[in-house]
């Protein structure tokens, strides 16, 4: 069974970094394009960050430039560096496959960004 976790979400103050991870079971995660995904309060869940089977990666124009997707394929965890952090980047991160399947969500971390 294919299921995803989600940790490494906090409270943290404006500019600070946190390093979301995502351990995958029952899939090898590397040979499929992964994604890390956000949704706000009242806002739709949206895709931040992915990750191809050929370690290309790619961002949302929100987070170009601060945040990072990788991952450990000995670990099978996926990995989200988060820096620079604003309050607008408050919200529950998922990961999840890209594009995402709706049977596989996890219950994802939150990371509150606030003074």
């Amino acid at each position: 069974q294919v299921q995803f976790v989600e940790s490494g979400g906090g409270l943290v103050q404006p500019g600070g970094s946190l390093r979301l991870s995502c351990t995958a079971s029952g899939m090898n995660l590397s040979i499929y394009r992964m994604g890390w995904y956000r949704q706000a309060p009242g806002k739709q869940r949206e895709l931040v960050a992915s990750i191809t089977r050929s370690a290309d990666t790619n961002y949302a124009d929100s987070v170009k430039g601060r945040f990072t997707v990788s991952r450990d394929s000995a670990k099978n965890t996926l990995y989200l560096q988060m820096d620079s952090l604003q309050p607008d980047d408050t919200a529950v991160y998922y990961c999840n496959f890209a594009p995402s399947l709706k049977n596989y969500w996890g219950q994802g971390t939150q990371v509150t960004v606030s003074s």
